[in-house]
């Protein structure tokens, strides 16, 4: 098995933000879903949430907890598969998603 080096320039913010920050649980609770866009392989969502810290228990992981009510999940699914759609036009049909 051969490790690869992958350079800091090809991650992502987040991936590079979350290896400089400890991890902290929190509670994200949306209000409202406002827009969607997708760039340079990464689908940005706007949201108005409320955003808590999650009490660390002994018997969990310190993971965060997305709360949105079934609505919002409905509209985000509908909005995903139509990012994705767009997306998926953008590549040429050999590298399209669901194709080996």
């Amino acid at each position: 098995m051969v490790a690869t080096r992958v350079d800091n320039a090809q991650r992502s913010p987040i991936e590079r933000s979350i290896e400089s920050h400890p991890v902290k649980p929190y509670d994200i609770e949306v209000q409202r879903l406002k827009s969607m866009k997708h760039d340079k392989g990464m689908v940005e969502i706007n949201v108005d949430a409320l955003v808590t810290t999650r009490p660390l228990r002994d018997d969990q992981a310190g993971t965060s907890c997305l709360r949105l009510p079934v609505e919002h999940a409905r509209t985000l699914l509908i909005l995903l598969k139509q990012q994705i759609a767009e997306l998926d036009k953008l590549q040429p049909r050999s590298r399209r998603s669901g194709r080996c």
